[in-house]
């Protein structure tokens, strides 16, 4: 089966699940960029065939179809089918929709906390969002989701699915999916819940290596990593892990906060578009906390759009080593264009291009340093060698040093191997460096 990534049939990101997209903030209504004369002017004739032909399937719709269907829920349909026939992250909003894209920004909104695609007429996980109730029961990226409770998912349309994946925070709904490397499918319980997504977390590796995790980038995301950086420092850093591994994206502009947070000059991204105010440039500021301190970023196929951006700018400026997976390969922006107070306009607008002019559509970031994810199992069985201080009558070190306690790197590698590695790598340039 192929994987969601490659197969190019991921569709969009509902409530249930997060943003998928790098958006630029909603327009009002009134700052949409086409004037009425650019609408009125198209580029050539009306295709009157097509518009014929468009008609006569609306009638045939109308007078023979099984049931009657109302007019107006026949022209949405086609809108929405207008605007899927695009490209895989443009979307028409239904009020629900834009509601749930409104709040997600924020931060804040309801569901299992699931990245969602549709591969093969089945729901496929690209990723639980950290500390959600998916993520707590269990579900993995690449999990194929076959039935919602008694519900087969084959053949189901995604926004069906988002609704038997809705329902009341403390509601139970049971997902039976299909894991690679399990004989017979599994069935998760998951509690439904109001999903409020921390997106910046961080704590200390060891005594002079930071952890940073960053799991989607909402507006607020860029004053968040600054916050848990300025506690860190504290530490006396001397060295970063940026995680951006399963990050979908998400803000555009957190994606250019953050970048500047580790950049001091030069170009973080740019865009290009058919409109004139699609083309922009941004560019890192002096104001920058650790703009020396070695750093490792960490990405896997399920970083994509905004994480993209922070990677290919760290990447592109030699500011950061990139490890890990080949990215997902998201470089196109999206803008959030109002229709009416409820409905709105998902369109992509723009490609995004790194500092070096690379763009990242369909190939994404390739790490400088590629490293898979494992299992590793420490060995029990090593030899015990003789050491000094186990000889009878050795002399005492004199300087009273205390054993360095390595449990917990060890432990680190067992359960997040690409972590350690990253871990070891700055290790091993403070070290060169010192």
């Amino acid at each position: 089966m192929k994987s969601v990534f490659q197969s190019g049939i991921f569709k969009r990101v509902i409530m249930a699940a997060a943003l998928g997209s790098c958006l630029s903030l909603p327009l009002a209504a009134a700052e949409a960029p086409e004037s009425e004369a650019e609408l009125s002017a198209p580029e050539k004739t009306l295709p009157l065939d097509e518009l014929r032909l468009f008609t006569e399937v609306f009638q045939r719709i109308k007078s023979s179809y099984v049931e009657p269907i109302d007019d107006a829920k026949l022209l949405e349909d086609a809108l929405r089918g207008m605007i899927a026939g695009l490209d895989p992250h443009s979307a028409y909003l239904e009020p629900s929709e834009f509601e749930s894209l409104q709040a997600h920004t924020s931060g804040e909104f309801g569901g299992l906390g699931i990245e969602v695609g549709i591969e093969d007429g089945f729901v496929r996980v690209i990723t639980p969002i950290d500390d959600t109730p998916a993520q707590r029961a269990g579900v993995k990226a690449g999990d194929l989701i076959t039935k919602l409770d008694d519900h087969a998912v084959q053949g189901m349309d995604l926004n069906d699915a988002v609704e038997l994946m809705r329902g009341k925070p403390g509601s139970k709904i049971v997902l039976t999916v299909v894991r690679e490397g399990e004989e017979k499918p599994l069935e998760i319980e998951v509690v439904r819940d109001v999903i409020q997504v921390a997106s910046v977390k961080s704590r200390m590796l060891d005594d002079h290596i930071a952890y940073l995790r960053v799991s989607q980038f909402q507006v607020d995301s860029g004053k968040e990593v600054n916050k848990h950086l300025k506690r860190l420092m504290s530490n006396e850093l001397k060295g970063v892990v940026l995680d951006l591994r399963n990050n979908p994206g998400g803000v555009l502009q957190a994606a250019v906060d953050i970048g500047d947070t580790f950049l001091s000059e030069g170009l973080i991204v740019y865009t290009k578009g058919r409109m004139s105010d699609t083309e922009q440039r941004f560019s890192a500021t002096s104001d920058t906390l650790i703009p020396e301190l070695p750093m490792v970023v960490l990405i896997n196929g399920g970083s994509a759009s905004a994480s993209e951006i922070v990677a290919g700018a760290l990447q592109d400026q030699k500011r950061a080593i990139i490890m890990g997976l080949p990215s997902f390969g998201k470089g196109s922006v999206q803008t959030v264009l109002p229709l009416t107070k409820e409905r709105a306009l998902k369109l992509t607008t723009a490609r995004y291009y790194t500092p070096a002019g690379r763009s990242i559509q369909a190939q994404g970031i390739k790490p400088d340093i590629e490293v898979n994810d494992a299992e590793i199992t420490l060995r029990k069985d090593s030899p015990e060698f003789l050491k000094e201080s186990d000889l009878s009558g050795h002399l005492e070190n004199g300087d009273d040093m205390k054993d360095v306690d390595s449990a917990g790197v060890d432990n680190l590698a067992a359960r997040d191997y690409q972590l350690y590695e990253a871990l070891n790598l700055l290790k091993a340039i403070v070290i060169v460096q010192n």
